[in-house]
């Protein structure tokens, strides 16, 4: 008998698994006082509004939403901060412009470019720790020396935080691009959060970007696909915002979404203060408690020498001091202790907590970490501590790979392809991408040529357990590429 997917969803909810993962509501009935039945499910029917063209009480909800985060205007984006990334690329760049990017942008970032037939040039964060593959900051100095060699740049964009918690100093990079009178778009998908309490970096709004994306389900109490797309400058025009958040939307939003998204932002006119409060608390205590294992390491850079900043909300536990690696260990949590991460790395895993968890589910993590760790020996030798090591006197050195851009990422996409073993690809030109998901940043774009370096990368996610997506061949095998390299 064949299972329905509401079906599923019901087992699940009534099953004993907590999460550590979006969104941020963390499925926690006491945090809303509001359902999500299917009588709220409607459609632009009188009296509702029509969030294309809002004149009465989404233009209201979205009025409000701007005045919480005290930006020029926020636009609701139902299709999730993909849409409003779209959107942001296609309002402030030209079809077959250019556009600079952090090589740790989310697909869609890439997605965008092909959309509009952009030619991007990149700049790669700094590496925070090498041995388990965490990468660092955007430096402004990079940002800086790319648009003096590039003046023809349109826009900028990165991402602050990244998946795992890392701010890069918006405010430098904003002063940078703004001399060359253009945007700065900062996915800051990550850190909708970052107002609503001082335990948590200063948020792009402030710091001088242009555009800031928020996903609100991630980490605030939200459901799944709900974002927002923030203007907080004259730089760029309103009205093609309007126009593309328009084409990359569905025509049919969800008015149980947008109602969610109102009634989050309720919630935090009302309670933010007190409910940060308590969760700041909390947090505190369970990175406290997570700091006692010897062996699976709470990482917590150094601010100002590690790192520009970072999100005490994501708990990064290195795993480069014992046996095991991200799958195995998320494995265990999930089977033995019934906890669902976030994400698995090679070298660790990553757990996203929000206002909405629990002190019971802290616990819950704490005593499951502690007594995984109790299981290693505990040689002198072991370090102890939560702090990087220092990598041959500087953290921050690090050997970028060279990337052969030899087509438009839209051009290859286009162009003839085949199919051809890893073995045989290098030399050859991506006609896909490559990328671990999540986070879903690329380890190859179309366009570009494939090395052995990228051939052994994508090898050694596979050989970790690790989920390589993007490739047509699921087993991982074969890639495709431009017909004419052959």
């Amino acid at each position: 008998m064949e299972k329905r997917l509401y079906q599923k969803l019901i087992e699940y909810k009534e099953g004993n698994v907590y999460p550590f993962h979006m969104p941020g509501h963390k499925r926690n009935p006491q945090l809303l006082e509001c359902g999500f039945p299917y009588e709220m499910d409607i459609t632009e029917i009188d009296g509702f509004d029509n969030l294309h063209h809002p004149v009465d009480i989404l233009l209201e909800a979205q009025e409000r939403m701007a005045r919480l985060y005290q930006v020029k205007k926020s636009f609701y984006s139902i299709n999730g901060s993909t849409a409003a990334i779209l959107s942001a690329i296609s309002a402030t760049v030209p079809k077959g412009g250019k556009i600079l990017i952090a090589r740790n942008c989310h697909k869609a970032v890439y997605h965008g470019i092909c959309l509009r037939d952009l030619q991007p040039l990149y700049v790669f964060p700094e590496i925070l720790n090498s041995a388990i593959g965490l990468n660092g900051e955007i430096a402004p100095t990079k940002v800086r020396k790319i648009l003096e060699e590039h003046p023809d740049v349109q826009a900028v964009l990165i991402t602050s935080p990244t998946y795992d918690g890392i701010v890069s100093d918006v405010r430098t990079i904003a002063e940078i691009v703004h001399k060359n009178n253009i945007p700065l778009i900062v996915d800051e998908a990550h850190g909708a959060h970052f107002p609503f309490s001082d335990r948590f970096p200063e948020s792009a709004i402030t710091a001088g970007a242009d555009l800031v994306i928020h996903s609100l389900h991630k980490t605030l109490p939200s459901p799944t696909q709900t974002a927002v797309l923030h203007v907080c400058s004259d730089r760029t025009d309103i009205e093609r915002l309007r126009l593309f958040m328009g084409i990359y939307q569905t025509s049919s939003p969800s008015y149980v979404l947008m109602a969610a998204m109102d009634a989050c932002v309720s919630l935090l006119e009302e309670n933010a203060a007190g409910l940060f409060h308590k969760y700041c608390a909390d947090l505190n205590w369970l990175r406290s408690e997570l700091r006692q294992c010897r062996n699976i390491q709470l990482i917590e850079p150094e601010i100002g020498r590690d790192i520009y900043d970072y999100d005490p909300s994501k708990l990064i536990l290195s795993l480069q001091h014992t046996p095991l690696n991200g799958p195995r260990l998320h494995q265990l949590l999930r089977e033995k202790y019934h906890l669902e991460m976030e994400m698995e790395a090679e070298g660790y895993v990553l757990a996203l907590t929000s206002v909405g968890d629990t002190k019971e589910g802290f616990q819950r993590l704490a005593t499951a970490i502690r007594e995984i760790d109790a299981e290693f020996q505990h040689p002198e030798s072991m370090p102890k501590g939560n702090k990087i090591p220092k990598q041959d006197g500087n953290t921050k050195k690090r050997k970028e790979q060279p990337i052969y851009q030899k087509m438009k990422p839209a051009d290859a996409i286009e162009a003839g392809t085949t199919s051809v073993p890893l073995a045989e690809c290098i030399g050859k030109t991506s006609a896909e991408f490559a990328y671990i998901y999540p986070p879903g940043i690329p380890l190859i774009v179309p366009g570009e040529v494939i090395t052995g370096q990228i051939v052994q990368n994508m090898r050694k996610c596979t050989e970790a357990g690790l989920a390589l997506q993007g490739l047509k061949d699921a087993s991982s095998r074969t890639i495709r590429v431009v017909k004419e390299e052959q």
